[in-house]
């Protein structure tokens, strides 16, 4: 008899832990996959669902866990139950499921792909449809928690944690390891929390870390707490969530917590599991954390009247969420294209959003100050007058620190503004652009740097998810920041060093594109992208800066360029010469005695039409000149744009200037028989001048 009050009493539901709260929590999750399975998918009111059944319980343990305001949680596809615990409206998760006006992005992005700016504590960071990219941004909002805490002094985010929610398929992916590599390196206060059940998609997860168990083959990092566990026993599940986010809590460093869990629904809806065996199905039904939560809180806790209830009151709630979701009309089409850039009206949370603006106003009247100087200089000291203004600016990639970077960029600027803000970084793109994401959403300024164009594209996923952030939420989140990319010829060429495509960036909507051609420019459009308000590629051709033609006088500590306003380097009546980069210099030298317009770009998203169609109607004739290649690039673009809107004024066809469709060649001879030559854009004016 002793030993069974014994047995009850070890098995009582710890006290210090919020059980009816983490119940209805738990109720409310099986409510709205129920309501979706059984109604709302078969009648097509949800097109996309991912059920949570299995991974509920310890996910509600976890979201009542962060409860400061300067918490984050970054989830994925079967988060729901996390944001329920956090407080999200559960008429906006349901709403957003349905496509529904309003909710996480006014029916912009699949109702699974969360996001909540918190007003009440802890924010779910924008998570992204790509499995594993939710890892690197985490990293970066743990990072910026440091900064926030040790740099800048602000006691709100003492204690604070990021939390990163992952499955055991995400443990293959770059971003996990990039993030797993951040935080340990620099001891941040990251929980990993992975939700192993068994299978990514149909693939066992044997297939996605040896023996399937990412926990004990990471046994050996360095820097990185392991916890393991089943998170379907209430009293396991609940102790080891706790331990966790306590020991992130204390500053004792990351931590990697897996519990296993099981998926009681297919991958999605549409999933019909046949690749498992009834025995493995079973055998998850068995493992059903709910009866087990049920078992140990009734009647140690809660009678069964009170379940009951919860059920009752569970059923009701995700019946009026329906209702009022079902009442929501779909956003107006027409504003689908608002809030791809910033408009004006600030986000909720992400880059300046709840900072006060104290930076000056910019002019963009150049004042000539002292000496030419070239475009490294003009970039560096741009860099070092923002950060000497404003202490969010940070700066870091590959190399940037004591040695400045392989352009010699930043050289010094770690010396001055020290290790915090001027920081190299492992070796990998997916975790400098990702870090700088998850940077700018907590506040920051980030200016990460990318060495060559060609190694940008690790990051590819991490720009893209960027750049869409702010339309895909609707307005909600944005994650402002200058890459910097240095590219291009230089001296040599070749496929790896080389490479321009900036066709690229501006394909992604969202970013921004400056590409100067010289130093005054650089140091105007640099300002402005860092005292903007979306992300920005900030492209360094690699010729231009030590280029003599490049250089020019210090414009002015507070010089800006505005984005989308070309300049016009030369002026003639012949024809009109668009160009940007390194090739402005060529185009001017090969006009000299032809009566020409050239155009300097100066950005390419937005690039000035006006000024283009404006010139093109009065010399009626137009050459296209860039370094990118010529099938697709963005010369193509600009011939499109004037055939369609200047074809009547035009005495000759509209004509590019480009490489060839080959990457660039390493020989120099080889190198400038490929790039457009001043003697090729002087023959071309010729032949249309002459048409």
């Amino acid at each position: 008899m002793a030993a069974t009050a014994s047995t009850q009493l070890r098995n009582a539901p710890d006290e210090r832990h919020d059980w009816r709260r983490i119940a209805e929590t738990v109720l409310l999750s099986r409510a709205l996959d129920r309501m979706e399975e059984e109604r709302l998918v078969p009648e097509r009111k949800v097109l996309y669902q991912f059920s949570a059944r299995g991974h509920d319980m310890a996910q509600a343990m976890l979201g009542l866990r962060l409860d400061r305001p300067t918490d984050a949680a970054c989830g994925y596809y079967r988060s729901r139950p996390l944001l329920l615990a956090l407080g999200v409206p559960v008429a906006d998760a349901l709403g957003s499921a349905m496509g529904r006006a309003g909710g996480y992005s006014d029916g912009r992005d699949i109702g699974v792909v969360f996001n909540y700016p918190n007003p009440d504590g802890a924010s779910a960071l924008p998570m992204c449809g790509g499995v594993g990219a939710q890892y690197t941004p985490t990293a970066g909002w743990a990072q910026a928690i440091t900064y926030h805490r040790d740099v800048l002094r602000d006691g709100r985010f003492d204690g604070s944690i990021a939390v990163v929610l992952g499955g055991d398929g995400s443990v293959a992916s770059n971003g996990f390891w990039a993030a797993l590599t951040i935080a340990t390196t620099q001891g941040l206060p990251m929980l990993f929390y992975i939700e192993d059940n068994g299978f990514g998609i149909s693939v066992p997860s044997t297939f996605q870390t040896p023996g399937g168990d990412i926990a004990a083959n990471l046994g050996a990092w360095k820097g990185l707490e392991i916890m393991s566990g089943d998170g379907t026993d209430p009293a396991e599940a609940a102790r080891l969530v706790e331990r966790a986010t306590d020991h992130v809590r204390a500053g004792r460093g990351p931590a990697l917590l897996r519990l296993t869990v099981p998926r009681l629904q297919g991958h999605s809806f549409q999933d019909t599991q046949t690749y498992k065996d009834a025995s493995v199905v079973a055998a998850e039904r068995a493992r059903d954390p709910l009866p087990r939560l049920r078992a140990h809180l009734v009647p140690a806790l809660l009678s069964e009247d009170d379940w009951a209830a919860m059920e009752r009151a569970a059923d009701e709630k995700a019946e009026a969420a329906r209702e009022a979701a079902e009442a929501r009309a779909v956003a107006d089409p027409e504003t689908v294209v608002r809030h791809v850039f910033f408009e004006g009206e600030m986000q909720r949370e992400g880059g300046r959003a709840g900072v006060e603006a104290t930076l000056p106003a910019g002019t963009p009247d150049a004042h000539p100050d002292g000496q030419r100087i070239n475009m490294v200089t003009a970039i560096r000291r741009t860099l070092d007058g923002e950060m000497a203004i404003n202490d969010r600016v940070v700066l870091f990639g590959e190399d940037i620190g004591p040695k400045g970077g392989v352009h010699a960029v930043t050289l010094g600027l770690q010396e001055k503004y020290g290790t915090a803000r001027v920081f190299d970084t492992s070796l990998s793109e997916e975790g400098i652009v990702g870090r700088a994401v998850g940077m700018a959403l907590a506040g920051l300024m980030p200016v990460p740097e990318i060495q060559f164009r060609k190694y940008a594209e690790p990051a590819t996923e991490q720009i893209n998810d960027c750049g869409t952030m702010r339309w895909r939420t609707n307005n909600r989140f944005a994650a402002p920041m200058v890459l910097r990319v240095p590219g291009g010829y230089f001296k040599c060429g070749d496929p790896w060093h080389s490479q321009t495509n900036e066709v690229a960036f501006v394909h992604n909507p969202g970013w921004q594109v400056a590409v100067p051609s010289n130093a005054e420019d650089a140091a105007g459009l640099l300002r402005t992208a860092l005292r903007g308000n979306d992300p920005v590629i900030f492209f360094e051709h690699r010729a231009m800066l030590d280029h003599s033609w490049a250089r020019r006088p210090w414009p002015g500590d507070d010089y800006v360029v505005p984005f989308g306003k070309a300049t016009l380097t030369r002026t003639g009546d012949d024809i009109t010469i668009v160009t940007w980069g390194a090739m402005v210099h060529r185009c001017e030298e090969a006009a000299e005695r032809r009566g020409a317009d050239v155009i300097d770009l100066r950005t390419l998203m937005p690039w000035d039409r006006d000024a283009v169609l404006t010139s093109v109607r009065r010399t009626r004739r137009c050459l296209i000149v860039h370094e990118d290649l010529r099938t697709a690039g963005f010369g193509a673009e600009i011939a499109a744009v004037v055939a369609d809107e200047a074809f009547l004024d035009l005495d000759a066809p509209v004509a590019r200037l480009t490489m060839p469709d080959i990457p660039s060649p390493h020989n120099p001879v080889l190198m400038e028989w490929a790039l457009p030559s001043v003697d090729a854009i002087r023959a071309k004016i010729d032949e249309l001048v002459a048409f």
